[in-house]
């Protein structure tokens, strides 16, 4: 492989070179291969080449279609040589991973067009691995135990023969069992209360053999922002464990979708507590020999904790739309969680002095105190309710205590904006109102490069649409019936919650069984199948809760976009949370939130110059002059109303 993409001279500035390559990859060589550049391509080239000279972060938004993928990938990858470290291409999440890997997409043009060979690795989030300790539970469980002994013996011979441990290959990708349903995938896919530190499988595990093949890309390495914020957030932890971070060092990043990059961080700063996790890892203790006041604390420690997930499971009240539960956060439930405290601080003052008398394993003692630090440092945030947002939720194994800290902002100051890297915000949508203020606010980013440009696409002529309001449950139901058969299928419906599409799903059973379109739900298996059907099928019908950003699907499979409601934020604790801290919640928070999604959600329909199609938007909030209004001016049309 060439190192640079163009004949470098060492003598000029590398940035320079760079952006005259690039000016040459737009002006002659795409145009000579028969690709259409567009001026909003070209402005954005020379906007980045600011963002990576100065290694400053910039906003870059582009309307739909005007190409912005192909413009960072080709900074990226100079950049990425130019550095000798891989750039990270973080995505909104895993389906928009596997779009710009696909045989079409940008990357694969970019190697064909302009004869690179790029070196573009998936780093794919710790769930999207199945999990060799649950795969053992569930093929002697009680439910589909055919299914998963069949795709244990579909695994390499290395995982099931332990002494033909020869060669290792990358397995166990979420996207090789396709055909799983999401609530088939949960019985044996990772997730967080796996305590991978000492799984005696780990060195057979396909998530591990994955790290070990992207972490050596050239050029770039492509994730999801869930999986960078994990990287940030568990950077230092890691180090102390004697464990690599999740990513190698790297060149620059590029937050594709990046308005949802707030989200992702505080997904990554949330922990989660479950008592019986906790009672496996702390009588790991009792397996060495330790003084009886140690003992009696632990048993102290236990008994404290059931009775502490004992009140919280009373407490716990369902949240409509959501699978979280919400519970009050009580004096007495603060008392309780202060004893657990000084419970744990017992336990950890014992064990400095047993640390001294190496009658305790070293592995073990780290990982108990690893997860006791983890666990103290969540607990306090109880002591500042201010600071903190918490839920419940419960599995096949449990409640689980989910608390998450309100602000984000400091995390990402310390840790990702003050790297000396070029950070790259792309999406079509980060302003409001011509302002970027809101996005601002939530990174907590004081300063940046910042520009937007418009989509080259016709609307007025490619696009309708149309405003539904105050349309009662099943009238709703009959009208998007109605909508399918005007389209002949071709259309994507996106919810707010799944509970609204599983709600959904049986209305039309209900209504029309007979329906002549393939009806797809996301879930029913994984997800960047689910989408190269919809493609395939083209009279197929996709619903969906998670393709409101990043869906391209050009021509005519995807002819009609209805949403069903506006995309308001959901009543649960992280918005609740951010209402109580807005002088006006409604305007600060609900309405800005909803007009991104909402443009998001639009920009679906039209990804080319030959698309066209229809936009159906149903709200009883459009009854609301002020929403209305607001929904009107973040239309790329005028849109007609209806009410029923």
């Amino acid at each position: 492989m060439a190192n640079y993409p163009f004949e470098f001279n060492p003598s000029e500035p590398y940035i320079k070179q760079a952006s005259d390559w690039i000016a040459d990859v737009f002006y002659d060589l795409l145009p000579e291969a028969g690709f259409e550049v567009r001026d909003e391509q070209i402005y954005m080239a020379f906007q980045l080449e600011r963002a990576y000279q100065e290694k400053k972060t910039i906003l870059a938004e582009a309307g739909v279609g005007t190409g912005k993928t192909l413009v960072y990938l080709l900074y990226a990858i100079s950049y990425a040589r130019y550095t000798r470290k891989p750039a990270v291409i973080a995505c909104a999440d895993e389906s928009l991973i596997e779009q710009l890997v696909k045989s079409e997409g940008d990357i694969a043009k970019i190697a064909q067009h302009l004869n690179l060979t790029v070196d573009a690795r998936l780093g794919k989030s710790q769930s999207q691995y199945l999990c060799l300790n649950k795969l053992d539970t569930a093929r002697y469980g009680e439910e589909e135990r055919e299914l998963y002994r069949d795709i244990y013996q579909t695994l390499p011979a290395f995982v099931r023969q332990p002494d033909t441990l020869q060669s290792f290959y990358p397995y166990g990708d979420r996207k090789d069992h396709a055909h799983l349903s999401d609530e088939q995938w949960s019985r044996i896919g990772w997730d967080v209360f796996q305590d991978c530190l000492i799984c005696p499988q780990r060195h057979r595990c396909g998530q591990t053999l994955s790290r070990e093949h992207y972490r050596k890309s050239s050029d770039l390495i492509i994730c999801s922002h869930d999986f960078y914020m994990e990287h940030v957030w568990t950077y230092e932890s890691r180090k102390r464990n004697g464990q690599l971070p999740l990513l190698p060092e790297h060149s620059s990043v590029v937050f594709d979708e990046g308005h949802l990059l707030e989200t992702a961080a505080q997904n990554a700063l949330t922990y989660q507590l479950k008592h019986g996790i906790f009672e496996s890892i702390i009588t790991r203790l009792l397996e060495g020999e330790i003084r009886e006041s140690l003992a009696v604390t632990i048993d102290e420690a236990i008994e404290q904790s059931d009775m502490l997930f004992d009140t919280l499971q009373r407490a716990a009240v369902k949240i409509e739309g959501s699978d979280r539960m919400e519970y009050a956060l009580s004096e007495s439930l603060k008392d309780q969680v202060g004893r657990f405290r000084a419970v744990l601080n017992t336990i950890e003052e014992e064990l400095v002095y047993e640390s001294g008398t190496f009658t305790l394993n070293d592995y073990q003692l780290k990982i108990v105190e690893e997860h006791l630090d983890m666990m103290q440092t969540a607990l306090q945030l109880f002591e500042e309710p201010e600071r903190l947002i918490t839920w419940l939720r419960e599995d096949q194994d449990g409640l689980a205590l989910v608390i998450m800290p309100k602000k984000v902002q400091e995390v990402l100051k310390e840790r990702v904006f003050a790297q000396q890297l070029p950070i790259i915000f792309s999406s079509a949508t980060m302003s409001v109102d011509n302002s970027f203020d809101y996005m601002m606010s939530g990174l907590g980013l004081a300063h940046s490069l910042q520009f937007s440009t418009a989509s080259p696409y016709d609307y007025e002529q490619q696009m309708k649409a149309r405003l539904y309001a105050a349309y009662a449950r099943r009238d709703k139901v009959m009208k998007t019936i109605e909508l399918l058969h005007e389209s002949e299928g071709r259309a994507l419906i996106l919810f707010r919650s799944e509970e609204d599409m599983r709600q959904f799903r049986q209305e039309v059973q209900e209504i029309a069984p007979m329906l002549s379109y393939p009806m797809l739900y996301e879930g029913t298996q994984e997800i960047s199948r689910l989408i190269e059907q919809f493609q395939q099928e083209e009279t197929s019908v996709l619903c969906a809760v998670s393709l409101w950003e990043g869906l391209d699907i050009p021509g005519p499979s995807l002819s009609n976009v209805i949403l069903w409601d506006l995309p308001f934020p959901p009543n649960d604790p992280v918005f609740a949370a951010r209402r109580q801290d807005a002088k006006d919640a409604f305007l600060e928070v609900d309405m800005p939130y909803m007009l991104l999604r909402l443009k998001q959600g639009v920009g679906r329909l039209i990804r080319s110059s030959g698309d066209s199609g229809i936009v159906a938007i149903f709200g009883d909030e459009l009854t609301q002059n002020e929403v209305r209004q607001q929904v009107e001016r973040a239309l790329p049309v005028k849109g007609e109303l209806e009410s029923c």
